[in-house]
C-alpha cells in the first residue's frame, strides 16, 4: 500500500491538509499577519480543509511548547485570475515529476531558483535533516518514490 492511502486514506484533502500544515507550522510564531494566496483546487481548498490543515499546524506547533502568535489569513484565487499562482504550480508539478516518475529535466531547469524541498516521507533520512533538499544539495533520480 501506498503512503497516500496508508496515511491520508486515499484522500486528496487529507493530504493536502497534513502537506499544508507542514508548510506553515513554523510560520505561526512570527506574529502579525500570514497572508497565503491559495490557487482554487476544488475540495482540498474548501475552507473546513484549510481550517483543518491550520489546526494541525497549531497542534504541532504546540507539541513543540510554542504558543500560535500568527493570524493565518486564506485567499483562495482562480490561478486564471491570479497568474502568478501558475508560476508555483510549475514549481512544485517539476518536483512532483521527480518524486512520481524520477524525471529530472523540469527540476533541473529550476533548482536553482528553489531553496528548499523538504522530503517528509524519507523517514530512513530524518536524522541531521538528510531529508533536506537544497541548491547545494539537489533533488535527483534517487529521491524518486519507490
Amino acid at each position: 500500500m501506498s503512503i497516500y492511502t496508508n496515511k491520508h486514506n486515499g484522500k486528496e484533502a487529507e493530504f493536502y491538509a497534513d502537506l499544508l500544515s507542514h508548510l506553515i507550522k513554523n510560520k505561526l510564531n512570527k506574529g502579525g499577519k500570514l497572508i497565503l494566496d491559495i490557487a482554487n483546487r476544488g475540495n482540498s481548498t474548501k475552507n473546513h480543509n484549510l481550517q483543518a490543515a491550520l489546526q494541525k499546524a497549531i497542534s504541532r506547533n504546540s507539541r513543540k511548547g510554542k504558543h500560535a502568535a500568527t493570524k493565518v489569513v486564506f485567499n483562495v484565487q482562480n490561478h486564471s485570475t491570479e497568474p502568478l499562482l501558475n508560476v508555483s504550480d510549475y514549481f512544485c508539478w517539476s518536483i512532483q515529476r521527480l518524486f512520481e516518475r524520477g524525471e529530472t529535466r523540469y527540476y533541473n531547469f529550476l533548482k536553482e531558483k528553489i531553496s528548499l524541498v523538504v522530503d517528509l516521507y524519507d523517514a530512513d533520512n530524518y536524522a541531521n535533516s538528510g531529508n533536506y533538499y537544497t541548491v547545494r544539495k539537489p533533488l535527483t533520480k534517487a529521491n524518486r518514490l519507490k
